[in-house]
Order: C-alpha cells, then sequence, then structure tokens
C-alpha cells in the first residue's frame, strides 16, 4: 500500500488463505496461479489431469473473494504443441469453473528483432490477459534505447507485464551502467529504463515489478551478493527499501495523479 500499488501478482502457487483475505480488506487486486512452471512434461497425458486439479482447489477455495481477478495457469513453460493443447484445455477447464474472471498466463516468449519486441507465444490465442516476464538490462541488453522499444502484440489481448527488473544487494552502491556492480543504483537505472519502455506499450494494463521482496532461493550461489538470495526485490530481506523502491512508488503516484 506504501508503494502506491493496487494489484499483487501471487507466484507461483496459491499463497496462504490469509493472504487473499487480507487483500480483500485492503481492495488489492490479485493475480492468482497454480504451480505448473518451467520443465513441465506436457506430453504426459496425467499433467493436465492433475493441472485440472490444481485448479479445481484453487478456484474452490477463493472463487468468492472480491480481491481475485485473473487465474493463471503457469509461469514460463516451453511452447510446444502438447503444450499448448494442455494450457487450452485447462484454460477452457477454469472458465466451467468461473466463468467471471480472467484467464492468464506467464511466458518468457518473444522475439526481437531491431527495436522491436513481438509476442508470439501461441498460449496467448487461449488468454484473456498475456502475461510476459522479461528483463531487459538485465538478463538481455537492451535492444534500442528504452524509449525507442516498440512491443507488438498480433494476438488483440491486453497486456501485463508479470516480471521485469534486475538484482541489487541492499546498501551495495556503485556504477548505474555496470550490472556486473549488483548496486542499487544498477538496478535503479534498469528500473528507470523499463519505465520509459513500458510508458509506451499502448495495449499495458498492468505491471508487476518482480519482485517486491528479497527471498531464500537456494539455486542463487554467488558468494558475495546472493548467498542463497534471490536480491530482486525492491526490499531487502529485512523490508529496507532500495533505491529502486522509490523510482516504483513515483511510477504508482503518477499513474494514480492520472486518473484519481
Amino acid at each position: 500500500k506504501e508503494l502506491g500499488c493496487n494489484f499483487v501478482r501471487l507466484t507461483h502457487y496459491p499463497h496462504n488463505e490469509h493472504t487473499v483475505r487480507l487483500a480483500d480488506k485492503l481492495g488489492i487486486l490479485l493475480w492468482e496461479e497454480i504451480p505448473l512452471w518451467q520443465g513441465i512434461q506436457f506430453s504426459n497425458p496425467i499433467i493436465l489431469k492433475k493441472a485440472n486439479i490444481l485448479l479445481d482447489e484453487m478456484i474452490a477455495r477463493d472463487r468468492n473473494r472480491c480481491a481475485i481477478i485473473l487465474w493463471s495457469l503457469s509461469n514460463e513453460t516451453s511452447p510446444s504443441e502438447s503444450r499448448d493443447q494442455t494450457l487450452t484445455a485447462m484454460a477452457a477447464h477454469a472458465r466451467t469453473l468461473d466463468p467471471t474472471r480472467l484467464i492468464t498466463s506467464a511466458f518468457n516468449q518473444v522475439k526481437y528483432e531491431k527495436n522491436q519486441v513481438t509476442i508470439d507465444d501461441s498460449l496467448s490465442k487461449a488468454l484473456d490477459v498475456v502475461g510476459v516476464n522479461e528483463y531487459i538490462g538485465w538478463y538481455g541488453q537492451w535492444p534500442a534505447k528504452p524509449d525507442e522499444v516498440e512491443w507488438k502484440c498480433p494476438f488483440n489481448k491486453p497486456l501485463i507485464m508479470s516480471e521485469f527488473g534486475g538484482e541489487a544487494l541492499y546498501g551495495n552502491h556503485g556504477s548505474p551502467d555496470t550490472a556486473s556492480s549488483w548496486s542499487e543504483e544498477y538496478q535503479e537505472q534498469v528500473y528507470k529504463d523499463q519505465l520509459a519502455m513500458l510508458k509506451k506499450i499502448p495495449f499495458l494494463r498492468g505491471t508487476t515489478p518482480w519482485i517486491l521482496a528479497d527471498f531464500r532461493s537456494p539455486g542463487r550461489m554467488h558468494p558475495i551478493y546472493q548467498q542463497g538470495w534471490n536480491r530482486k526485490g525492491l526490499l531487502s530481506d529485512k523490508g529496507l527499501k532500495k533505491k529502486a523502491w522509490y523510482v516504483m512508488r513515483d511510477y504508482y503516484e503518477q499513474l494514480q495523479a492520472q486518473h484519481p
């Protein structure tokens, strides 16, 4: 609430029901997601059966919660015929369980060509809202100046930028143009650049920066800056505000002023 947000993506699994009830009380909108993430063997027919059970349980628990606006099917799955068939069937199943909410999914399949970024994941056909995870400026270089990057969506669907950002260790200061510095200044610059790009996307309908707070992640093995933590938080693991937090706070305040 202090950051100015009115929307949160719950990832990559349904959170404790107390979280959803709190969102109801605070007036925060929610994207809720089942744990279908990355290396799923979609060619195995048991996956659809198990995934539909996950949808059954999530939707049955929370479909009467006013905070929920989006049911998400998956996160960062690799395109394939079996993947598309499975997730399309899941989307249909979710709509039978709750025809009132929008269906989404987060993926990272986009095509870069010069200054253009095209959303080309075929799963988009089955979705009401497209979610894209992109880390331009962190895992990949900028294809052009941020305010000259042009996004295209041939599927004519609204977009939520479901992940973006970079890592910084709280209290570590350094160059704003050197990714390897892991500095608050570099993360701050990533967010400034991202916002310059996001403001130019006419079909963008929401943003969920990754992530609000640093969290434990044993696979993050950098011996100095990570030590078993994902450091992409706007807040440190102690809840202390990094420089990027203020960038997003100012952005959300500007949006609120434009749309009171």
